[in-house]
């Protein structure tokens, strides 16, 4: 710490949690009435596009929501062609698919996002693949919902994330042009 300290002008630590899915969702998430849970489509690029500004980060590793879209890796509640709720994998490993989920403020604790991650949960397990859940340690919501989806804790980690560099080029070296 004392070596990153002194080479950043900002250190800041992230402590984080990893779950792996390994237990039946403790309940089946029940839709509301007039809402539709289902796997995304190259289709539903405009939708995600239109999205809630508070849920547009999600589609950040896909390049946007194009790419989200025609990946088939989300499921998303709709509610006509408005999307409440939506569970992606962020990262796509060769064995694991880390995933992520955004709820629309106006939408939570309506179970939708259970509802997403469940079905996604059993795309990823079909496709030969185990599911994994990233959270901050202080993000409850987040902790419960990986839980009641049947993600369990399997370790927990810090994460060290630095400014820029406190002296740019401290030993005078030039690349030649």
């Amino acid at each position: 710490m004392p070596v990153l300290d002194a080479a950043f002008t900002h250190l800041r630590t992230w402590e984080r949690m990893l779950y792996l899915h390994s237990a039946p969702t403790s309940f089946p998430p029940r839709v509301p009435q007039g809402l539709t849970v289902r796997r995304l489509s190259a289709v539903d690029a405009p939708a995600l596009a239109a999205m809630d500004p508070a849920m547009a980060w999600i589609h950040g590793s896909w390049g946007g929501p194009s790419a989200l879209a025609a990946s088939g890796l989300g499921w998303a509640a709709f509610r006509k062609e408005q999307v409440l709720a939506l569970a992606c994998t962020r990262f796509l490993g060769s064995r694991y698919e880390d995933l992520a989920c955004a709820t629309a403020p106006g939408e939570r604790r309506r179970h939708l996002a259970l509802a997403c991650v469940t079905g996604l949960t059993a795309d990823v397990t079909a496709r030969g693949h185990r599911a994994t859940w990233t959270c901050s340690r202080d993000n409850r919501p987040s902790r419960l919902l990986a839980w009641t989806a049947g993600f369990r804790l399997a370790r927990e980690h810090v994460h060290h994330v630095t400014g820029p560099a406190a002296v740019s080029n401290p030993s005078g070296f030039r690349a030649a042009a």
